[in-house]
């Protein structure tokens, strides 16, 4: 017993010494109450303040009925209860209360000298046996659960298995408190239940304390950039958490259970591709938990098995552009002018212009994301003895790999003027106008973004491809059927090595020279 009362309680406060009975007051009351949370102060010593608990827990529990009361809140007839107690846990809060007005009673020297009325004992030994009847109970022990039932701690109707067993484990209390008493009477204040339900009883621990969804997130980007991940930030994240906390109308990381994630789902699947669904939300809401619960941040993992199955798609075509569409694009993109309006005045850019002309021909003959080349910066392309290289590097935006390669450039991109341009343009991004660097990501994104809407309000696009990777299927085509070593062509995409040797050594220049000079240059002039 001594094991379980060393445990933390449920209401119990320790503040510096001093213990206090806390009750936090529900939102909708505290503007009457004007508080969060009542305390009543229980001394400095545990044993005590345990023993008190029950009492005071009681008294401030009837101070919010009353203010739900004055605010007219009409509280059902079967209430579901607020402060919920086990039948072991009442059983004991009914003990101690007990004793503790028993030691406050004996202040009077007459009290010592009352008897115990035998007839009661037997009932109450009846109604431990389960012997007596509904109405027996009641008579017995219906004032008492009512007064549970006013505190909130219980729901259960009168008559029904749960309440039979909530009078039960009070008749044993009883008993046990009574027992207590007469020990008292001679003198002795040793006395230890022995009633399984009360010398087992579980003593209500306090509720965990929250943890805050958004400092989670924000202590996971932390720990994911500083190992050099999550280049973004977390933005995609930060999203994808706020939806979550929309949902469930609350912040906190311990409450969320697989249920509520499955709910969630279920709500995106409304709205939302199963695609966009498993791979962008439950994939940030999955390794947001792995990482917390790794880090014994949560107790558990529940959002461990959560995911969307994705229907597999259906390709009606190759991924990548063919030969014509290819030439169409690159002529559309050589050939490009921006539009006047009815002042004569041009209202694009110069820095869209320059991405529709050039960003194209880049991709072809590199394989490249749009968005890598839409980021590219004047310092990202020099000359490497006589061969023109370009830079693909996280310090001009983002990559998904996270760390820079050099592709030599092709003839054809310089023999049509890509070089002039290059030595032409003022220091900085060469394809948007951003001025901070923590921007250029979004910048560059936003820019492929506009070359793909061009490509297909001009109907340049083909139906079923993806602007930003046809060139990427392409070039991996195109090289797999000149016979390249598709270890050097992994090098100048950026695409992991397929095997562990592969990790080994590095793909020279020399050798992404040899693969960009197969490939065969484009007709763009007839």
């Amino acid at each position: 017993m001594g094991d379980v009362m060393a445990r933390k309680q449920q209401y119990l406060l320790n503040r510096d010494g001093r213990f206090f009975a806390r009750l936090v007051v529900p939102k909708d009351l505290r503007k009457l109450i004007g508080k969060t949370e009542l305390r009543e102060p229980l001394g400095p010593d545990r044993r005590t303040a345990t023993k008190l608990l029950p009492g005071a827990i009681a008294k401030l529990q009837h101070e919010i009925g009353l203010a739900e009361r004055k605010a007219g809140q009409v509280v059902p007839s079967v209430a579901l209860a607020r402060y919920p107690l086990a039948p072991d846990q009442i059983a004991l809060s009914h003990y101690n209360q007990r004793l503790v007005l028993d030691e406050q009673l004996r202040g009077n020297p007459a009290y010592s000298a009352v008897g115990i009325n035998d007839h009661y004992v037997a009932h109450l030994r009846a109604g431990v046996a389960g012997r007596l009847s509904n109405q027996e109970l009641a008579d017995l022990m219906g004032e008492r659960i009512e007064r549970f039932r006013a505190s909130g701690n219980l729901d259960a109707q009168a008559g029904s298995d749960e309440w039979r067993t909530i009078a039960c484990a009070l008749c044993s209390a009883e008993l046990e408190a009574l027992s207590r008493f007469v020990e008292r009477d001679e003198g002795d204040f040793t006395g230890q239940p022995s009633a399984p339900i009360l010398a087992n009883a579980r003593a209500a621990e306090d509720e965990p304390e929250p943890v805050s969804l958004a400092k989670l997130l924000n202590d996971y980007i932390k720990s994911r950039t500083a190992a050099g991940f999550m280049k973004d930030k977390g933005k995609r994240a930060h999203g994808v958490i706020d939806d979550l906390r929309k949902f469930l109308k609350h912040g906190d990381a311990r409450k969320i259970t697989k249920k509520d994630l499955l709910e969630w789902r279920d709500h995106l699947l409304t709205r939302l591709a199963a695609k966009t669904v498993n791979d962008v939300y439950l994939s940030a809401v999955r390794s947001l938990f792995l990482w917390a619960y790794e880090n014994e941040r949560l107790p558990e993992n529940v959002a461990g098995t959560v995911k969307q199955p994705k229907p597999k798609r259906q390709r009606t075509r190759e991924a990548g552009y063919t030969d014509a569409e290819a030439v169409a694009v690159l002529k559309a993109s050589r050939t490009y002018q921006p539009k006047e309006d009815e002042f004569g005045r041009v209202r694009e850019t110069p820095e869209s212009v320059n991405a529709k002309r050039w960003v194209p021909l880049i991709c072809a003959f590199t394989g490249a994301r749009v968005s890598e080349i839409t980021q590219l910066r004047k310092e990202d392309v020099r000359k490497e003895g006589e061969r023109w290289v370009l830079r693909v590097t996280p310090e001009a935006g983002t990559m998904k790999a996270g760390h820079y390669r050099d592709v030599p450039l092709h003839s054809q991109i310089v023999t049509e003027g890509f070089i002039q341009f290059v030595e032409q343009a003022g220091q900085g991004p060469l394809f948007h106008n951003g001025k901070d660097p923590d921007k250029f990501a979004a910048k560059a994104q936003r820019m492929s973004n506009q070359i793909a809407d061009w490509l297909r309000l001009n109907e340049i696009k083909p139906d079923g491809v993806q602007p930003s990777h046809a060139w990427r299927h392409r070039f991996k085509t195109v090289t797999r059927d000149l016979g390249a070593d598709m270890r050097v062509v992994d090098g100048i995409q950026g695409h992991a090595g397929r095997t562990a040797s592969d990790e080994y050594g590095d793909v020279s220049l020399i050798a992404k020279a040899r693969v960009i000079d197969l490939l065969p240059a484009y007709n763009l002039t007839e």
